[in-house]
């Protein structure tokens, strides 16, 4: 695994994917490289016309079906489940693979429509509401996977259970991102515990990509209204670019790994191996403790299908 490489993925021909914000950044790259080596690649996009573009762009690299494109916005439940709907009927409830990859990054405070915290909302509660609703489709698949993007935010993050999308407390960018991918991590292990016990030959895992260069920086600057702040935030987040970052070509490779290589196993955690995380080929880490602690895990369960309406599945 030292140095693995995107030329290292198996075959996919014959193998479906649906992978979550398409349509830039790693979930661009993503799949450009599965359909590159014959997936069938479903693009959830928010932006129809963005996605139009990626469409056409992952098109060209292409070796075997052609690439469709899936209407999805996770800020809303109503678009979670039509888009959910939409990818059973596509595969003909055949799907192979799942990556949780979209997200925003510390914005300023915003509602998803059914009036969640909009990072909670976006990054990890319309992800698990997905999985779940696409969980018929999953077994209907072949060596099945759920990959979920969580991030270094998670290691200082908590999950606040009593005021989860921040309605009484004031709101903080970073801790609200480190909240949501926390989650993200958390379900990725719990959705493993469950399917394990269910008996499901389904794997969980999860992956980050370090400090890569993609649209999330600059669009979190612009949501705040504030042009001082803006700038502020834009200046560092273009100077870390510069020093830290590392391109999608090697940010993709931890969410790729996870999706494809023979010797993963449920419940593991891939990120870059460079030093602290940042940057580098995909090795694999241990994930947070509290994404280890089944009573964080049975907890998170438990308000994300209350939150969501969405039942659980496995249950």
């Amino acid at each position: 695994m030292s140095t693995w490489t995107a030329d290292d993925i198996p075959d996919q021909t014959g193998r479906t994917a649906l992978i979550t914000g398409a349509n830039s950044g790693l979930g661009l790259r993503t799949a450009q490289v599965l359909a590159g080596k014959g997936a069938r690649v479903l693009l959830a996009c928010r932006s129809a016309e963005r996605g139009a573009q990626a469409l056409r762009s992952v098109a060209q690299a292409a070796t075997g079906a052609t690439p469709e494109l899936v209407r999805l916005d996770l800020a809303d439940l109503v678009s979670v489940r039509e888009a959910a709907a939409t990818a059973r009927q596509l595969t003909g409830d055949s799907l192979d693979l799942l990556v949780n990859n979209a997200g925003v990054m510390a914005v300023a405070m915003g509602r998803t429509k059914d009036g969640f915290e909009l990072q909670f909302g976006t990054n990890y509660l319309g992800h698990a509401a997905l999985t779940w609703l696409v969980m018929p489709a999953l077994r209907g698949g072949t060596k099945s996977r759920v990959v979920t993007l969580s991030s270094l935010a998670a290691i200082p993050g908590k999950i606040d259970f009593a005021d989860p999308n921040a309605e009484r407390k004031r709101y903080h960018a970073a801790t609200a991102y480190g909240q949501a991918k926390l989650a993200n991590q958390v379900f990725a292990l719990e959705l493993d515990r469950r399917l394990k016990a269910a008996g499901e030959e389904i794997l969980s895992v999860a992956a980050h990509p370090g400090y890569t260069s993609t649209g999330l920086g600059s669009n979190m600057a612009k949501s705040y209204s504030n042009p001082v702040v803006r700038g502020i935030i834009g200046g560092a987040h273009s100077l870390g670019q510069v020093v830290f970052a590392q391109g999608t070509r090697m940010g993709a490779l931890p969410q790729l790994y996870a999706a494809t290589a023979p010797d993963v196993e449920g419940g593991d955690y891939f990120a870059p191996r460079g030093l602290g995380w940042l940057r580098g080929y995909p090795t694999k880490v241990a994930t947070v403790p509290a994404a280890r602690n089944e009573a964080i895990g049975e907890a998170l369960w438990g308000l994300t299908a209350k939150l969501t309406g969405v039942t659980p599945d496995p249950v």
